[in-house]
């Protein structure tokens, strides 16, 4: 009997304790005169409604309440204290002006347990500098225009698949197919692998693009650990990647690179870069002595990070944008329109420049990663005191910054009715009326993302080859009202999104 009354003593103790200790940091944005909307324990600001929300929804929240009153809001993940900046001008200063101060995104690697997490999405410092500074030569136009035609193939392996099943059936759930797409334009491009997902859409690269995005090795209690103890974590040996998607990379990338360097194989693709700087090249072609050479397992984490965000980004965004299609008709019909007219000027065949002239399928492309961010939000790292220009008040050093690109792209103020979708934003005229800051679809500054304009070929080709010989509409299965997956880091539509499809004859 004395047992359990001790063993409850040191258990309620231990829990007041806690309870104490996250209520004397729950007062952390208060004593520095940084608004915040009141914290829940334990889940500080991620619980406010007593239920799981979507991470853009709690950013939304806090958003709605301080935007044009204040220029940072205060966030509590946990025990975690986070600022959200919501002032255009600060966002810019962070992202692009004082970016020597806020250069990493404070995301938790483990390089020696986890070499695939140590990748350019996570690095931090002069290692992330440096392989920035060599990946670059990759996505120039002059590659861009080298993988076009290799792109352009699995596109009619995606056109022969999508008339496959419109034979048996008109509506369509499109995400999938688009992302069996995208990891086969993936897969030849980085891997120079023949994933052939479209033919058969169990394969393995396929099925474990699903699982690396859709089934994460830790729950919300474990990533808070990992972001709030990354040394600890590390030292622990904690991982983020699953055991058998990192088996599988490491796999396809040692054969790959082993068959190419066995058979002198030579290719102007991201592996072939990713190759050279292993064997002390700069990334085009030439060898420097004394050359600080990528180790097998950091290319491995490259080719990763280049394969799961250039599938999922790039399918996402094509799926909103036949989404909206669907429901907008007439801007289905004047983007088909603009595909016909410049496809004339080019004799019928959609070479590189044609699919270049196509402005409004950029437009097009560009509203729909407006109202529906792959990254609903920015993250980065304070690396020193920072003190807020025309201001008293100090950001500091370790404080991870949040900025609401979501709650940007829909906030009234910046963009008059954003629940419209309206490519006409994006005509040149109206694009220098804006902030710079007010469309951050693939972030801005030193660290934006990297193959955006891989991505963008990837989408701009997909919408072309689509809206020219089908048209799309809503059916009973397309939601009227989008939900958003919560296991997943990118900005998805749960379950799918189901399309209504017609195969045009032509003439």
């Amino acid at each position: 009997m004395a047992f359990l009354v001790i063993l409850c003593t040191v258990l309620i103790t231990m829990l007041t304790s806690v309870y104490v200790l996250f209520k004397v940091r729950y007062r952390y944005w208060a004593k520095r005169g940084v608004p915040c909307l009141e914290p829940i324990f334990p889940f500080g600001s991620l619980q406010r409604s007593g239920k799981r929300r979507h991470i853009k929804d709690t950013l939304d929240e806090t958003y709605q309440e301080f935007s044009g009153k204040e220029p940072l809001a205060g966030l509590y993940f946990f025990t975690d204290a986070v600022l959200m900046v919501l002032d255009l001008d600060l966002i810019h200063n962070m992202l692009v002006r004082d970016f020597s101060k806020f250069h990493d995104r404070g995301l938790f690697y483990n390089e020696r347990s986890d070499p695939l997490s140590a990748n350019l999405l996570t690095l931090e410092g002069h290692k992330w500098k440096v392989l920035r500074s060599k990946l670059t030569p990759t996505f120039t136009s002059g590659k861009m225009k080298f993988m076009y035609p290799t792109i352009l193939g699995v596109m009619d392996q995606f056109d022969q698949t999508l008339r496959e099943i419109l034979k048996t059936q008109k509506d369509v759930e499109i995400k999938e197919l688009l992302a069996r797409f995208t990891t086969d334009v993936i897969g030849t491009c980085a891997f120079g692998i023949e994933c052939n997902s479209l033919k058969d859409p169990n394969t393995e690269f396929r099925k474990v693009g699903r699982t690396a995005f859709e089934k994460t090795r830790h729950g919300l209690f474990g990533r808070a650990f990992l972001g709030q103890f990354p040394r600890l974590s590390r030292k622990l040996g904690l991982k983020t990647t699953r055991d058998d998607v990192s088996d599988f990379f490491m796999k396809v990338v040692r054969e790959t690179v082993e068959f190419r360097e066995k058979n002198n194989v030579r290719r102007n693709d991201f592996m072939d870069i990713l190759i050279q700087l292993k064997n002390g090249g700069n990334g085009n072609g030439d060898s420097k002595d004394g050359e600080a050479k990528l180790s097998f397992e950091e290319i491995a984490a490259q080719a990763f990070i280049f394969f799961l965000a250039g599938f999922e980004t790039s399918s996402t965004n094509m799926t909103y944008s036949l989404y909206e299609l669907a429901k907008n008709t007439e801007i289905q019909e004047k983007a088909r329109r603009e595909i016909n007219e410049v496809l004339e000027k080019h004799s019928g065949e959609f070479t590189y420049d044609a699919m270049m002239e196509m402005t409004y399928i950029g437009h097009i492309n560009n509203e729909s990663l407006r109202k529906y961010p792959p990254a609903s939000l920015l993250i980065r790292k304070c690396n020193c005191d920072y003190q807020i220009p025309n201001s008293d008040r100090i950001i500091e050093k370790g404080t991870r910054v949040l900025i609401p690109a979501y709650s940007i792209h829909r906030d009234p103020d910046i963009w008059p009715d954003p629940e419209v979708f309206d490519p006409e934003r994006f005509a040149p005229e109206q694009v220098k009326e804006r902030h710079p800051m007010a469309f951050l679809g693939f972030g801005d500054g030193p660290r934006n993302c990297i193959g955006a304009r891989f991505g963008q070929m990837q989408s701009r080709i997909g919408l072309v080859s689509l809206l020219r010989n089908y048209r799309f509409e809503i059916c009973d299965k397309t939601p009227t009202v989008l939900e958003y997956s919560m296991t997943t880091p990118i900005l998805t539509p749960k379950g799918g999104l189901w399309l209504k499809v017609e195969a045009i004859e032509q003439l």
